[in-house]
């Protein structure tokens, strides 16, 4: 046998072990192989984190239905409350139209006062119906809200100036606390500001003496921050009951602001409009005939901004 036979036997036999050592199956290994991932917990606590996602599931659904019952509810009181505060002005035109159409006056001059009144009630509805149009609109979303950061000191000086005058001429003490310069809100300017001497200007409409205190409460834990108004109205202003209709329409008769929107129907309105804001109005405390002083509160929160 040459050398060159004896150099491809060489070759030959190293390609075969080669091959050998690639294709031979290798042992398995004595340590155990970790599990895949969805294997590692055992059935129990996968049971578990299923039954903690349907509980999650179904508080939120609670959750959701209980809002929806809610506004279902708040929607009905606002369409009755608008109901009937449409019927006052509408009732007071029809009666005193139908006395004039009787010939039931003495003399004309009677019948020029029985036409101002039903001049006067048909501003009141003229006005109301623009403003629950406007708060319809806004809820619609035909409306645009313009919310922004917005700085509360600055919404608390304006509120002042465009309430303190008439707490003066009834002779009530009206203190606006200013805020924190560091606290801003999210809000609509005008709306917002609106809202807050709706509330201001009716507590004065139903105070005949005492004082009005304003004062700003952040709760950063929350996100809000609360805006308490708190007042000493009698508690005769929160009995208003839906039958008194003839008492609402001597009312409006006498009043000195005859297009005014009752307090009932601007506390339905303010909510509506705090609501597309994110924020909510609550009354906290409302006076009793035990109580030595009257007190209410009423608690308006808004979102804070981010800083």
């Amino acid at each position: 046998m040459g050398w060159s036979e004896l150099i491809y036997i060489g070759m030959g036999l190293g390609l075969g072990l080669g091959s050998n050592l690639i294709w031979r199956p290798r042992p398995k290994s004595s340590e155990p192989l970790e599990p895949a991932p969805h294997q590692q917990s055992n059935p129990q606590e996968i049971y578990l984190e299923k039954f903690d996602a349907m509980s999650e599931q179904l508080k939120q659904t609670q959750l959701a239905y209980q809002m929806a019952s809610e506004m279902s509810q708040f929607k009905a009181g606002f369409l009755a409350r608008t109901s009937h505060e449409l019927r006052s002005p509408l009732s007071s035109m029809i009666g005193t139209l139908q006395l004039i159409m009787s010939d039931l006056c003495d003399d004309p001059a009677e019948e020029r006062e029985f036409v101002e009144q039903a001049h006067i009630a048909a501003l009141k509805l003229v006005k109301l119906i623009d403003q629950i149009i406007f708060v319809a609109k806004t809820e619609h979303g035909t409306e645009t809200m313009d919310i922004e950061p917005i700085q509360l000191a600055k919404i608390f000086d304006e509120v002042d100036d465009l309430t303190y005058l008439q707490a003066a001429n009834r002779s009530i003490r009206l203190e606006i606390s200013p805020p924190d310069p560091e606290i801003y809100v999210l809000v609509d300017f005008p709306r917002f500001r609106q809202v807050l001497v709706n509330l201001i200007d009716t507590a004065i409409a139903e105070m005949e003496e005492g004082s009005i205190f304003v004062s700003a409460h952040p709760s950063p834990e929350s996100g809000y921050v609360n805006i308490w108004v708190d007042d000493q109205r009698s508690i005769s202003a929160w009995s208003e009951s839906w039958d008194l209709l003839k008492h609402d329409l001597e009312t409006d008769n006498k009043s000195t602001d005859p297009v005014k929107v009752s307090s009932g129907m601007r506390l339905l309105m303010d909510q509506t409009l705090l609501s597309l804001m994110n924020g909510r109005l609550e009354v906290l405390a409302v006076p009793s005939e035990t109580e030595e002083s009257n007190f209410t509160r009423t608690q308006c929160s808004i979102p804070l901004a981010q800083q």
